[in-house]
Protein backbone atom coordinates (compact mmCIF):
# COMPACT_ATOMS: atom_id res chain seq x y z
CA UNK A 1 0.00 0.00 0.00
CA UNK A 2 1.82 3.21 -1.26
CA UNK A 3 0.82 6.03 0.73
CA UNK A 4 2.80 9.51 0.18
CA UNK A 5 3.15 11.77 3.37
CA UNK A 6 3.92 15.21 2.86
CA UNK A 7 6.02 17.21 5.21
CA UNK A 8 5.20 21.02 4.30
CA UNK A 9 2.29 20.86 3.70
CA UNK A 10 0.62 22.02 6.85
CA UNK A 11 -1.45 18.55 7.68
CA UNK A 12 -0.59 16.82 10.30
CA UNK A 13 1.13 13.54 9.10
CA UNK A 14 -1.11 11.38 11.29
CA UNK A 15 -4.28 13.21 9.40
CA UNK A 16 -2.42 12.46 6.45
CA UNK A 17 -2.20 8.74 6.65
CA UNK A 18 -5.74 8.74 8.33
CA UNK A 19 -7.43 10.46 5.40
CA UNK A 20 -5.25 8.31 2.62
CA UNK A 21 -6.71 4.98 3.79
CA UNK A 22 -9.88 6.44 4.10
CA UNK A 23 -10.09 7.70 0.54
CA UNK A 24 -8.86 4.25 -0.56
CA UNK A 25 -11.69 2.53 1.72
CA UNK A 26 -14.17 4.81 0.06
CA UNK A 27 -12.87 3.95 -3.15
CA UNK A 28 -12.86 0.29 -3.11
CA UNK A 29 -9.23 0.10 -3.50
CA UNK A 30 -8.71 -1.67 0.22
CA UNK A 31 -11.87 -4.62 0.21
CA UNK A 32 -13.48 -5.11 3.61
CA UNK A 33 -11.69 -7.63 5.57
CA UNK A 34 -8.48 -7.17 4.44
CA UNK A 35 -5.24 -7.16 6.97
CA UNK A 36 -3.69 -3.70 7.04
CA UNK A 37 -0.12 -3.09 7.55
CA UNK A 38 1.43 -3.61 10.62
CA UNK A 39 1.88 -0.44 12.72
CA UNK A 40 5.83 -1.26 12.80
CA UNK A 41 5.96 -2.06 9.28
CA UNK A 42 3.64 1.22 7.96
CA UNK A 43 5.82 3.43 10.13
CA UNK A 44 9.21 1.60 8.58
CA UNK A 45 7.89 2.18 5.15
CA UNK A 46 6.52 6.14 5.68
CA UNK A 47 9.52 6.59 8.00
CA UNK A 48 7.32 8.19 10.10
CA UNK A 49 7.46 7.74 14.18
CA UNK A 50 5.41 4.68 15.43
CA UNK A 51 3.20 7.02 17.71
CA UNK A 52 2.27 9.14 14.18
CA UNK A 53 0.44 5.42 12.47
CA UNK A 54 -1.18 4.32 16.13
CA UNK A 55 -2.98 7.84 16.54
CA UNK A 56 -3.76 7.62 12.42
CA UNK A 57 -4.93 3.65 13.25
CA UNK A 58 -6.45 5.05 16.50
CA UNK A 59 -8.61 7.82 14.48
CA UNK A 60 -9.73 5.42 11.92
CA UNK A 61 -10.80 2.63 14.40
CA UNK A 62 -13.01 5.29 16.13
CA UNK A 63 -14.62 6.49 12.99
CA UNK A 64 -15.38 3.21 12.08
CA UNK A 65 -13.15 2.27 9.30
CA UNK A 66 -10.81 -0.32 10.82
CA UNK A 67 -11.01 -2.96 13.46
CA UNK A 68 -8.22 -4.73 15.34
CA UNK A 69 -7.85 -7.85 16.90
CA UNK A 70 -5.17 -8.43 19.74
CA UNK A 71 -2.49 -11.12 18.02
CA UNK A 72 -4.24 -11.10 14.50
CA UNK A 73 -3.70 -7.78 13.35
CA UNK A 74 -5.94 -4.77 11.96
CA UNK A 75 -8.50 -5.34 9.38
CA UNK A 76 -10.75 -2.82 7.00
CA UNK A 77 -14.07 -3.35 8.96
CA UNK A 78 -16.47 -5.71 7.26
CA UNK A 79 -19.95 -5.55 7.15
CA UNK A 80 -22.61 -7.99 8.22
CA UNK A 81 -23.19 -10.22 5.23
CA UNK A 82 -26.15 -12.59 5.17
CA UNK A 83 -26.65 -15.79 3.54
CA UNK A 84 -23.12 -17.07 3.80
CA UNK A 85 -22.51 -20.45 5.45
CA UNK A 86 -19.95 -21.10 8.36
CA UNK A 87 -18.04 -23.18 6.22
CA UNK A 88 -18.27 -21.40 3.16
CA UNK A 89 -14.68 -20.97 1.65
CA UNK A 90 -13.28 -17.40 0.91
CA UNK A 91 -10.11 -17.12 -0.83
CA UNK A 92 -7.60 -14.74 0.86
CA UNK A 93 -5.93 -11.93 -1.52
CA UNK A 94 -3.92 -10.38 1.39
CA UNK A 95 -0.89 -10.89 -0.74
CA UNK A 96 -2.05 -8.49 -3.18
CA UNK A 97 -1.71 -5.48 -0.38
CA UNK A 98 2.35 -6.35 -0.97
CA UNK A 99 1.71 -4.76 -4.81
CA UNK A 100 2.58 -0.92 -4.88
CA UNK A 101 -0.04 0.90 -6.80
CA UNK A 102 -0.37 4.58 -6.93
CA UNK A 103 -4.42 5.26 -7.08
CA UNK A 104 -4.65 7.31 -3.68
CA UNK A 105 -8.33 7.34 -4.87
CA UNK A 106 -11.20 6.76 -7.13
CA UNK A 107 -14.10 7.80 -5.35
CA UNK A 108 -16.38 9.09 -8.55
CA UNK A 109 -16.43 5.91 -10.63
CA UNK A 110 -17.62 3.70 -7.40
CA UNK A 111 -20.48 6.43 -6.98
CA UNK A 112 -21.12 7.02 -10.14
CA UNK A 113 -24.03 4.46 -11.16
CA UNK A 114 -25.39 1.24 -9.50
CA UNK A 115 -28.14 -0.99 -9.33
CA UNK A 116 -30.57 0.85 -7.64
CA UNK A 117 -34.52 2.10 -8.77
CA UNK A 118 -33.74 5.44 -8.21
CA UNK A 119 -30.30 7.05 -9.18
CA UNK A 120 -29.91 10.58 -8.03
CA UNK A 121 -25.89 10.16 -8.02
CA UNK A 122 -25.91 10.30 -11.54
CA UNK A 123 -25.24 13.75 -13.13
CA UNK A 124 -26.33 12.84 -16.51
CA UNK A 125 -29.16 13.69 -18.30
CA UNK A 126 -32.05 11.56 -19.07
CA UNK A 127 -31.60 9.47 -22.19
CA UNK A 128 -35.44 10.13 -23.28
CA UNK A 129 -34.91 14.09 -22.93
CA UNK A 130 -32.08 13.88 -25.84
CA UNK A 131 -32.81 13.80 -29.27
CA UNK A 132 -32.13 10.46 -30.22
CA UNK A 133 -34.60 9.70 -32.75
CA UNK A 134 -32.79 12.52 -34.88
CA UNK A 135 -29.58 11.49 -33.99
CA UNK A 136 -30.29 7.97 -35.64
CA UNK A 137 -31.29 9.57 -38.69
CA UNK A 138 -27.81 11.76 -38.87
CA UNK A 139 -25.58 8.45 -37.81
CA UNK A 140 -27.56 6.50 -40.60
CA UNK A 141 -26.40 8.96 -42.89
CA UNK A 142 -23.33 9.64 -41.77
CA UNK A 143 -22.22 5.72 -42.90
CA UNK A 144 -24.16 5.65 -45.91
CA UNK A 145 -21.92 8.68 -47.19
CA UNK A 146 -18.55 7.69 -45.29
CA UNK A 147 -18.57 3.42 -45.77
CA UNK A 148 -15.21 3.20 -44.81
CA UNK A 149 -15.47 5.50 -41.08
CA UNK A 150 -14.49 1.95 -39.77
CA UNK A 151 -11.68 1.37 -41.68
CA UNK A 152 -9.78 4.22 -41.05
CA UNK A 153 -8.01 5.56 -38.05
CA UNK A 154 -8.81 9.60 -36.87
CA UNK A 155 -5.79 12.07 -36.26
CA UNK A 156 -4.46 11.97 -33.10
CA UNK A 157 -5.70 16.10 -32.86
CA UNK A 158 -8.81 15.39 -33.81
CA UNK A 159 -11.34 14.94 -36.82
CA UNK A 160 -10.57 18.07 -39.24
CA UNK A 161 -13.93 18.95 -39.83
CA UNK A 162 -15.48 18.51 -36.18
CA UNK A 163 -12.73 20.95 -35.01
CA UNK A 164 -13.68 23.69 -37.50
CA UNK A 165 -17.38 23.20 -36.38
CA UNK A 166 -16.26 23.47 -32.87
CA UNK A 167 -14.11 26.63 -33.22
CA UNK A 168 -17.07 28.38 -34.38
CA UNK A 169 -19.55 26.76 -31.52
CA UNK A 170 -17.40 28.08 -28.56
CA UNK A 171 -17.16 31.53 -30.49
CA UNK A 172 -20.79 31.96 -29.64
CA UNK A 173 -19.12 31.77 -25.71
CA UNK A 174 -16.35 34.38 -26.59
CA UNK A 175 -13.93 31.95 -26.71
CA UNK A 176 -11.60 32.20 -29.99
CA UNK A 177 -10.04 29.73 -30.54
CA UNK A 178 -8.91 28.57 -33.95
CA UNK A 179 -8.91 24.57 -34.80
CA UNK A 180 -5.02 24.30 -34.54
CA UNK A 181 -5.40 24.91 -30.88
CA UNK A 182 -8.26 22.59 -29.96
CA UNK A 183 -8.01 18.79 -28.96
CA UNK A 184 -10.76 16.53 -28.97
CA UNK A 185 -10.82 14.30 -26.16
CA UNK A 186 -12.33 11.14 -25.21
CA UNK A 187 -14.73 13.46 -23.08
CA UNK A 188 -13.95 16.30 -20.22
CA UNK A 189 -12.37 13.34 -17.66
CA UNK A 190 -9.73 12.40 -20.26
CA UNK A 191 -8.76 16.33 -20.59
CA UNK A 192 -8.07 16.57 -17.15
CA UNK A 193 -6.21 13.70 -16.96
CA UNK A 194 -4.13 15.06 -19.97
CA UNK A 195 -3.48 18.57 -17.67
CA UNK A 196 -2.54 16.25 -14.73
CA UNK A 197 -0.04 13.94 -17.01
CA UNK A 198 1.54 16.46 -18.36
CA UNK A 199 2.10 18.77 -15.60
CA UNK A 200 1.41 17.34 -12.39
CA UNK A 201 3.91 15.37 -10.37
CA UNK A 202 4.37 14.70 -7.51
CA UNK A 203 4.16 17.91 -4.86
CA UNK A 204 3.23 19.95 -7.25
CA UNK A 205 0.72 22.64 -5.92
CA UNK A 206 -3.36 21.94 -7.50
CA UNK A 207 -5.31 24.43 -6.05
CA UNK A 208 -9.32 23.23 -5.99
CA UNK A 209 -12.12 24.57 -4.73
CA UNK A 210 -13.87 22.78 -1.67
CA UNK A 211 -15.86 21.57 -3.04
CA UNK A 212 -15.34 20.28 -6.14
CA UNK A 213 -15.92 17.49 -9.35
CA UNK A 214 -14.82 14.29 -7.62
CA UNK A 215 -13.37 13.10 -10.47
CA UNK A 216 -11.02 16.02 -10.76
CA UNK A 217 -9.73 15.22 -7.33
CA UNK A 218 -9.14 11.26 -8.35
CA UNK A 219 -7.10 12.39 -11.12
CA UNK A 220 -5.05 15.44 -9.46
CA UNK A 221 -4.54 12.90 -6.44
CA UNK A 222 -3.56 10.09 -8.21
CA UNK A 223 -0.64 12.48 -9.75
CA UNK A 224 0.89 12.90 -6.39
CA UNK A 225 -0.01 16.28 -6.02
CA UNK A 226 -0.29 18.88 -2.99
CA UNK A 227 -3.98 19.58 -2.78
CA UNK A 228 -4.65 23.34 -1.16
CA UNK A 229 -8.60 23.92 -1.14
CA UNK A 230 -10.34 27.46 -1.65
CA UNK A 231 -13.91 28.10 -0.15
CA UNK A 232 -17.02 29.10 -2.36
CA UNK A 233 -20.12 31.40 -1.69
CA UNK A 234 -22.60 32.20 -3.60
CA UNK A 235 -20.23 34.43 -5.86
CA UNK A 236 -18.29 31.57 -7.05
CA UNK A 237 -14.52 30.84 -5.55
CA UNK A 238 -13.19 33.02 -2.93
CA UNK A 239 -11.02 35.19 -4.08
CA UNK A 240 -9.65 36.49 -0.97
CA UNK A 241 -8.49 33.42 0.73
CA UNK A 242 -6.90 32.40 -3.14
CA UNK A 243 -5.12 35.22 -2.68
CA UNK A 244 -3.35 34.19 0.39
CA UNK A 245 -2.95 31.22 -0.55
CA UNK A 246 -1.13 31.82 -4.10
CA UNK A 247 1.31 33.89 -1.35
CA UNK A 248 2.27 31.24 0.35
CA UNK A 249 2.27 28.02 -1.99
CA UNK A 250 2.92 29.11 -5.38
CA UNK A 251 0.75 26.49 -7.35
CA UNK A 252 1.10 25.14 -11.07
CA UNK A 253 -2.57 24.56 -11.59
CA UNK A 254 -5.89 26.28 -10.44
CA UNK A 255 -8.88 24.31 -10.94
CA UNK A 256 -12.22 25.68 -11.21
CA UNK A 257 -15.63 25.27 -12.48
CA UNK A 258 -17.04 28.78 -12.59
CA UNK A 259 -20.15 28.08 -14.53
CA UNK A 260 -22.94 25.84 -12.68
CA UNK A 261 -20.14 24.77 -10.14
CA UNK A 262 -20.31 21.11 -9.64
CA UNK A 263 -21.48 20.10 -6.90
CA UNK A 264 -23.03 23.30 -6.01
CA UNK A 265 -24.39 24.73 -9.00
CA UNK A 266 -22.89 28.32 -8.14
CA UNK A 267 -22.11 30.99 -10.70
CA UNK A 268 -18.65 32.67 -10.20
CA UNK A 269 -19.51 36.31 -10.55
CA UNK A 270 -17.86 38.03 -13.48
CA UNK A 271 -15.69 39.99 -11.13
CA UNK A 272 -14.01 37.28 -9.45
CA UNK A 273 -13.47 35.60 -12.98
CA UNK A 274 -11.01 38.88 -13.71
CA UNK A 275 -9.74 38.60 -10.92
CA UNK A 276 -8.53 34.82 -10.76
CA UNK A 277 -7.17 35.19 -13.98
CA UNK A 278 -5.14 38.08 -12.56
CA UNK A 279 -3.51 36.05 -10.03
CA UNK A 280 -2.92 33.21 -12.60
CA UNK A 281 -0.70 36.20 -14.53
CA UNK A 282 0.67 37.64 -11.23
CA UNK A 283 2.13 33.95 -10.13
CA UNK A 284 2.38 31.92 -14.45
CA UNK A 285 0.25 29.35 -13.33
CA UNK A 286 -2.37 27.15 -15.43
CA UNK A 287 -6.40 27.60 -14.59
CA UNK A 288 -7.73 24.53 -15.57
CA UNK A 289 -11.43 25.99 -16.46
CA UNK A 290 -14.14 23.36 -16.24
CA UNK A 291 -17.05 23.92 -18.36
CA UNK A 292 -19.47 21.03 -18.59
CA UNK A 293 -22.84 22.31 -19.51
CA UNK A 294 -22.97 26.53 -19.65
CA UNK A 295 -25.67 25.97 -22.08
CA UNK A 296 -27.80 24.58 -19.32
CA UNK A 297 -29.36 27.87 -17.49
CA UNK A 298 -32.79 28.42 -16.22
CA UNK A 299 -33.12 32.30 -15.48
CA UNK A 300 -30.01 34.23 -17.84
CA UNK A 301 -26.76 33.78 -18.95
CA UNK A 302 -23.61 32.80 -17.24
CA UNK A 303 -21.07 34.90 -17.97
CA UNK A 304 -18.66 34.45 -20.56
CA UNK A 305 -16.21 31.80 -19.94
CA UNK A 306 -12.43 32.69 -18.75
CA UNK A 307 -10.66 31.73 -21.82
CA UNK A 308 -12.79 34.44 -23.40
CA UNK A 309 -10.34 37.31 -21.64
CA UNK A 310 -7.09 34.92 -21.43
CA UNK A 311 -4.86 37.11 -23.80
CA UNK A 312 -1.50 35.08 -22.74
CA UNK A 313 -2.26 31.71 -23.10
CA UNK A 314 -2.99 30.70 -18.86
CA UNK A 315 -6.01 28.94 -19.53
CA UNK A 316 -6.80 25.66 -20.52
CA UNK A 317 -10.66 25.55 -21.13
CA UNK A 318 -12.72 21.97 -21.02
CA UNK A 319 -15.83 22.16 -22.85
CA UNK A 320 -17.86 18.79 -22.98
CA UNK A 321 -20.91 17.93 -25.76
CA UNK A 322 -21.66 14.33 -23.61
CA UNK A 323 -23.99 15.63 -21.48
CA UNK A 324 -26.17 17.47 -23.80
CA UNK A 325 -26.31 15.90 -27.25
CA UNK A 326 -25.00 12.54 -26.94
CA UNK A 327 -23.23 10.71 -24.02
CA UNK A 328 -22.13 7.32 -25.96
CA UNK A 329 -19.73 9.51 -28.03
CA UNK A 330 -17.83 10.64 -25.21
CA UNK A 331 -16.85 13.62 -27.13
CA UNK A 332 -14.67 16.84 -25.40
CA UNK A 333 -13.24 19.79 -26.28
CA UNK A 334 -9.20 21.14 -25.07
CA UNK A 335 -8.57 24.68 -26.08
CA UNK A 336 -5.34 25.74 -24.79
CA UNK A 337 -2.39 28.15 -26.70
CA UNK A 338 1.45 28.00 -27.01
CA UNK A 339 3.92 25.26 -26.03
CA UNK A 340 0.89 24.33 -23.36
CA UNK A 341 -1.25 23.31 -26.42
CA UNK A 342 1.71 21.02 -28.05
CA UNK A 343 2.57 19.55 -24.75
CA UNK A 344 -0.93 17.60 -24.70
CA UNK A 345 -1.13 17.10 -27.78
CA UNK A 346 1.75 15.09 -27.07
CA UNK A 347 -0.02 13.35 -24.18
CA UNK A 348 -2.90 12.57 -25.92
CA UNK A 349 -0.44 10.99 -28.66
CA UNK A 350 0.75 8.86 -25.94
CA UNK A 351 -2.62 8.02 -24.24
CA UNK A 352 -4.76 6.52 -27.27
CA UNK A 353 -3.69 7.36 -30.52
CA UNK A 354 -6.54 10.19 -30.73
CA UNK A 355 -10.63 9.59 -30.18
CA UNK A 356 -12.17 7.41 -31.95
CA UNK A 357 -13.42 8.83 -35.33
CA UNK A 358 -16.61 6.96 -35.98
CA UNK A 359 -17.76 9.31 -32.59
CA UNK A 360 -16.74 12.12 -33.86
CA UNK A 361 -17.77 11.79 -37.46
CA UNK A 362 -21.53 10.90 -36.04
CA UNK A 363 -21.67 14.02 -33.71
CA UNK A 364 -20.77 16.03 -36.57
CA UNK A 365 -24.10 17.01 -38.19
CA UNK A 366 -25.49 18.13 -34.66
CA UNK A 367 -22.76 20.97 -34.06
CA UNK A 368 -24.26 24.33 -34.52
CA UNK A 369 -27.57 23.12 -36.29
CA UNK A 370 -30.93 24.28 -35.81
CA UNK A 371 -32.28 21.25 -34.53
CA UNK A 372 -29.31 21.16 -31.60
CA UNK A 373 -30.46 25.24 -30.59
CA UNK A 374 -33.82 23.96 -30.14
CA UNK A 375 -32.82 21.07 -28.25
CA UNK A 376 -31.18 22.90 -26.05
CA UNK A 377 -34.15 25.23 -25.58
CA UNK A 378 -36.24 22.69 -24.75
CA UNK A 379 -33.79 20.93 -22.54
CA UNK A 380 -33.25 23.86 -20.25
CA UNK A 381 -37.16 23.84 -20.06
CA UNK A 382 -37.62 20.03 -19.01
CA UNK A 383 -34.59 20.19 -16.42
CA UNK A 384 -35.79 23.70 -14.78
CA UNK A 385 -39.06 21.82 -13.92
CA UNK A 386 -37.22 19.02 -12.76
CA UNK A 387 -35.27 21.67 -10.27
CA UNK A 388 -37.96 23.19 -9.14
CA UNK A 389 -39.94 19.83 -7.74
CA UNK A 390 -36.99 18.61 -6.37
CA UNK A 391 -37.18 22.28 -4.59
CA UNK A 392 -40.68 22.32 -3.99
CA UNK A 393 -40.22 19.11 -2.38
CA UNK A 394 -37.58 19.95 -0.34
CA UNK A 395 -39.37 23.01 0.91
CA UNK A 396 -42.58 20.88 2.37
CA UNK A 397 -40.96 17.43 3.30
CA UNK A 398 -37.03 18.00 4.53
CA UNK A 399 -37.02 18.48 8.10
CA UNK A 400 -35.60 21.24 10.08
CA UNK A 401 -31.72 21.51 10.32
CA UNK A 402 -31.68 20.63 6.33
CA UNK A 403 -30.41 23.53 3.61
CA UNK A 404 -29.46 23.81 -0.40
CA UNK A 405 -28.27 26.05 -2.65
CA UNK A 406 -30.75 26.95 -5.28
CA UNK A 407 -28.94 26.19 -8.70
CA UNK A 408 -29.05 28.62 -11.20
CA UNK A 409 -28.55 25.80 -13.70
CA UNK A 410 -26.91 23.00 -14.26
CA UNK A 411 -28.00 19.27 -13.39
CA UNK A 412 -27.09 19.22 -9.47
CA UNK A 413 -28.32 20.32 -6.13
CA UNK A 414 -26.11 20.33 -3.00
CA UNK A 415 -28.15 19.58 0.37
CA UNK A 416 -26.46 20.16 4.29
CA UNK A 417 -27.60 18.55 6.59
CA UNK A 418 -26.88 19.38 10.38
CA UNK A 419 -23.21 18.52 11.30
CA UNK A 420 -24.31 15.91 13.37
CA UNK A 421 -25.38 13.66 10.60
CA UNK A 422 -23.14 11.45 8.54
CA UNK A 423 -24.26 10.95 4.98
CA UNK A 424 -22.53 8.12 4.31
CA UNK A 425 -24.94 6.67 6.65
CA UNK A 426 -28.19 8.06 4.81
CA UNK A 427 -26.47 6.66 1.80
CA UNK A 428 -26.99 3.27 3.87
CA UNK A 429 -30.12 3.99 4.50
CA UNK A 430 -31.39 4.88 1.17
CA UNK A 431 -30.08 2.40 -0.67
CA UNK A 432 -32.38 -0.44 1.08
CA UNK A 433 -35.11 1.74 -0.54
CA UNK A 434 -33.45 1.51 -4.05
CA UNK A 435 -31.91 4.85 -3.84
CA UNK A 436 -29.25 6.31 -4.32
CA UNK A 437 -26.99 10.07 -4.20
CA UNK A 438 -23.51 11.57 -4.16
CA UNK A 439 -22.04 11.71 -0.64
CA UNK A 440 -20.36 14.95 -0.20
CA UNK A 441 -17.34 13.66 1.20
CA UNK A 442 -15.93 12.78 -2.39
CA UNK A 443 -16.07 16.42 -3.10
CA UNK A 444 -13.40 17.21 -0.60
CA UNK A 445 -9.85 16.90 -1.17
CA UNK A 446 -8.79 17.96 1.94
CA UNK A 447 -10.64 17.82 5.26
CA UNK A 448 -13.52 15.92 4.33
CA UNK A 449 -17.35 17.18 5.63
CA UNK A 450 -19.45 14.62 6.01
CA UNK A 451 -22.64 16.18 6.24
CA UNK A 452 -23.72 17.17 2.46
CA UNK A 453 -24.95 15.30 -0.56
CA UNK A 454 -25.08 16.22 -3.79
CA UNK A 455 -28.58 15.31 -5.58
CA UNK A 456 -29.04 15.26 -9.44
CA UNK A 457 -32.04 16.06 -10.80
CA UNK A 458 -31.28 15.13 -14.34
CA UNK A 459 -31.52 11.97 -14.75
CA UNK A 460 -34.83 10.69 -13.31
CA UNK A 461 -38.08 11.53 -14.66
CA UNK A 462 -40.29 13.30 -12.00
CA UNK A 463 -42.49 10.29 -10.97
CA UNK A 464 -38.93 9.04 -9.59
CA UNK A 465 -37.41 12.14 -8.60
CA UNK A 466 -40.51 12.61 -6.56
CA UNK A 467 -40.25 9.00 -4.93
CA UNK A 468 -36.59 9.43 -4.32
CA UNK A 469 -36.91 12.64 -2.63
CA UNK A 470 -39.72 11.86 -0.21
CA UNK A 471 -37.77 8.88 0.61
CA UNK A 472 -34.70 10.58 1.37
CA UNK A 473 -36.57 13.08 3.64
CA UNK A 474 -38.47 10.82 5.60
CA UNK A 475 -35.06 8.88 6.33
CA UNK A 476 -33.84 12.18 7.32
CA UNK A 477 -36.53 12.67 9.36
CA UNK A 478 -35.96 9.81 11.36
CA UNK A 479 -32.13 10.52 12.02
CA UNK A 480 -32.66 14.35 12.99
CA UNK A 481 -33.73 15.60 16.11
CA UNK A 482 -36.66 17.42 16.34
CA UNK A 483 -36.26 19.71 18.37
CA UNK A 484 -33.43 21.21 15.99
CA UNK A 485 -33.75 25.24 16.11
CA UNK A 486 -32.62 25.82 12.56
CA UNK A 487 -34.52 26.35 9.55
CA UNK A 488 -34.46 24.22 6.45
CA UNK A 489 -34.06 27.67 4.06
CA UNK A 490 -31.59 27.63 0.92
CA UNK A 491 -27.60 27.80 1.93
CA UNK A 492 -27.23 31.01 0.26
Amino acid sequence: MQIDVQRNTGISLSNQIYQSIVDRIRSGLLEEGLKLPSVRNLSKQLEVSLVTVVKAYKQLEQDGFITSTQGKGTFVKAKIKEGIGEKEAIPSYDWQLSLQDYLPRSQFARYHIGTQKVHLSSSMIDPKLLPNRYFEQEVQRVFSENPELLSIYGDIQGDSQLRSKMSEYLKRSGVLSTPENILVTSGLQQGIDLIARTFVGPGDVVVMEAPTYPGAIDVFSGRGATILTVPIDKDGMRIDILQNVCEKHKPKIIFTIPTFHNPTGVVMTLKRRKQLLDIAQSIQCIIVEDDPCSEIYFEKKPPVPLKSMDQFGHVIYLRGLSKTIAPSCRIGILSASGSIFNRLLAAKANADLGSPLLSQRAILPLINSKRMVDHTKKLRTALRIRRDLVLELLKKHSPDGVSWIIPEGGLNLWISLPSSIDSHYLLSEAKKQQITFLPGSACYPVGQENNHLRVSYSYMNEELLTHGITTLCNILHAMIPSEKISCNKPFF
